[in-house]
């Protein structure tokens, strides 16, 4: 067991951290310590925005999308017969920067229940639904904005994005067991109910530190990876690493000053700041 690993465990056991699994890869090398029976595959909530982005920044590379393409003009043959004006300015970077204009809580379905949505269609539901900013004027965290990556992949693509993840990132890089949950239509709700292994989740994170690579396999290039981590495209800078935290604790980790990645899957909301660091300090 790696020395990082031995801290992580006592530091988990000494607070009584709920952790299931906990993966690192140093130097290329991984290595996962399972903590507790759980089910190996976990919802990692709001760390599947990660692979959402990935799946865009794929079609970036192709030539497929650009950051500054107008979502109305994706889905011209979509849009209801009323919608707010300011829905003609959104663009894809102000859904990858939360800066659409949505309110906090839409669609999102680990808080509230699916079944009161008012419609089946959630494309239909969110552009029919006022704005309540101007797009790019506000920060405003919602699970919406990537429900709406999910369907511009779809869009652009003609398959759903997860089956265009397994075709493109989860078999080339040797993933196992996927699963994301999906809306009444069968698209990926993108921005939650990914439910993966731990081990699986730290290899994104391998993804991103190396440039876009993966085990010698090329999955984005390095100007996309530049991009996503210049522009907070989930991935956040804290001074010393890159994360992405979920609800209940679930977490993705780049250290690039140590060339490591850390993941954990958990189901507890106790603050990890002191876990986080101890990756930095060893």
């Amino acid at each position: 067991m790696s020395l990082f690993l031995e801290k992580a465990k006592e530091y988990i056991k000494d607070n009584n951290l709920n952790i299931y699994r906990i993966t690192e890869i140093c130097n290329g090398t991984e290595e996962t310590l399972k903590l507790q029976y759980a089910n190996p595959c976990q919802n990692v909530y709001s760390v599947a925005k990660v692979f959402a982005t990935t799946a865009i920044m794929i079609l970036y590379d192709r030539g497929i999308i650009s950051l500054d393409e107008k979502v109305c003009q994706i889905f011209k043959n979509k849009l209801p017969s009323s919608i707010d004006e300011k829905w003609y300015d959104v663009t894809v970077d102000h859904l990858l920067t939360h800066r659409a204009g949505f309110s906090g809580g839409q669609l999102d379905i680990d808080c509230l229940d699916s079944r009161e949505f008012g419609n089946n269609n959630y494309l239909e539901l969110l552009l029919s639904t006022p704005l309540i900013s101007r797009p790019g004027e506000k920060h405003t965290y919602s699970d919406a904005a990537f429900y709406m990556v999910s369907r511009i992949v779809a869009e652009k693509i003609g398959m759903t994005m997860d089956d265009f993840l397994w075709k493109e990132l989860f078999i080339p890089c040797g993933f196992r067991e996927v699963a994301w949950s999906k809306c009444p239509q069968g698209h990926a709700m993108g921005a939650t109910g990914l439910y993966v292994r731990t081990d699986d989740l730290a290899k994104l994170g391998q993804i991103y530190l190396s440039g876009g690579v993966y085990k010698g396999k090329r999955i984005l290039s390095e100007k996309a990876v530049e991009t996503v981590l210049k522009n907070g495209y989930e991935l956040t800078w804290r001074g010393t690493y890159y994360a992405k935290g979920g609800m209940r604790g679930s977490m993705l980790q780049i250290i690039p000053d140590k060339n490591r990645v850390v993941a954990w899957t958990a189901c507890d909301d106790s603050d990890t700041h002191d876990l986080l660091n101890l990756g930095v300090q060893i």
